[in-house]
C-alpha cells in the first residue's frame, strides 16, 4: 500500500508481480484511482490467449477493409484509454512479434491502426501485471529485455495469501459482509482452519470459499 501510494501520483510505468489471484488488478485500480488520471478510464487488456494479429487489432484498432471481416473502422483500446490508464494484464503472454510494436508505442507514444496510414498520438499511463518471472523469460529469450526495462519503471510484488496469513480472518469477514450470508459469522475454529490452508488460488480462491 505504501508503494502504491508512493507511485500513484506520478506517470511512472508500474509492473505488478505476483501469483494469480493475489490482487494485481485491484492494485492497478488503486493506482489509477489515486492518480491524476482518475477522472478518465482505466482500460484493461487481457493479454493471455490473444494472437499477435488480434492483440494488434484490439490495441490499435483497425480501418475498414484492413482484413476479412473488417466492415467498418473500429477504434482500439488505446483510444478508449486516452487521458487515462492502460492496464496490460499478463503481459508475459504478449507474443514476441507484438512486443516490438509495443516497445515502439511506448518509446514514440504514437501508433497506427491496422490497415491505416495515418499515425495517432497516444496518451495513457501504463500499468502492467504478470504472474510469470519476466526476468527469467528475458534470460531465455522469451521476453524482450528492452521492453522489460520500459515497463518495469516501478515494480511492486504482491505477496501470496500464504505469505500473509494474518489477513485471512479480516478478508473472510470482509467477503462475508458483502454476501447474501452477511447475517452469519465465522466461528474462531473456522477462522483458524482457514488460516492453516495454503490457498494456492490466493484471494480469489478465498473469496469463492466464503
Amino acid at each position: 500500500l505504501e508503494l502504491i501510494n508512493l507511485v500513484a501520483p506520478h506517470e511512472t510505468s508500474v509492473l505488478l508481480l505476483g501469483e494469480s489471484g493475489a490482487g494485481k488488478e485491484l492494485a492497478a485500480q488503486a493506482i489509477h484511482g489515486t492518480s491524476r488520471r482518475a477522472d478518465s478510464a482505466m482500460v484493461t487488456v487481457e493479454c493471455a490467449g490473444l494472437t499477435e494479429t488480434l492483440f494488434e487489432s484490439e490495441l490499435f484498432g483497425h480501418v475498414k477493409g484492413a482484413f476479412t471481416g473488417a466492415v467498418s473502422n473500429k477504434p482500439g483500446l488505446l483510444e478508449s484509454a486516452r487521458g487515462g490508464t492502460l492496464f496490460l494484464d499478463e503481459i508475459g503472454d504478449v507474443p514476441l512479434g507484438m512486443q516490438v510494436k509495443l516497445l515502439r508505442l511506448l518509446e514514440t507514444q504514437c501508433y497506427r491502426p491496422v490497415g491505416g496510414l495515418k499515425q495517432k498520438k497516444a496518451d495513457f499511463r501504463l500499468v502492467c501485471a504478470s504472474h510469470k518471472n519476466l526476468l527469467a523469460m528475458v534470460e531465455k529469450g522469451e521476453f524482450r529485455q528492452d521492453l522489460y526495462f520500459r515497463i518495469a519503471g516501478f515494480p511492486i510484488y504482491l505477496p501470496a495469501l500464504r505469505e500473509r496469513k494474518s489477513d485471512i480472518p479480516l478478508l473472510c469477514k470482509h467477503f462475508l459482509s458483502g454476501s447474501e450470508h452477511r447475517h452469519k459469522h465465522f466461528s474462531e475454529r473456522a477462522l483458524q482452519t482457514l488460516s492453516h490452508y495454503s490457498f494456492p488460488g490466493n484471494i480469489r480462491e478465498l473469496q469463492q470459499c466464503v
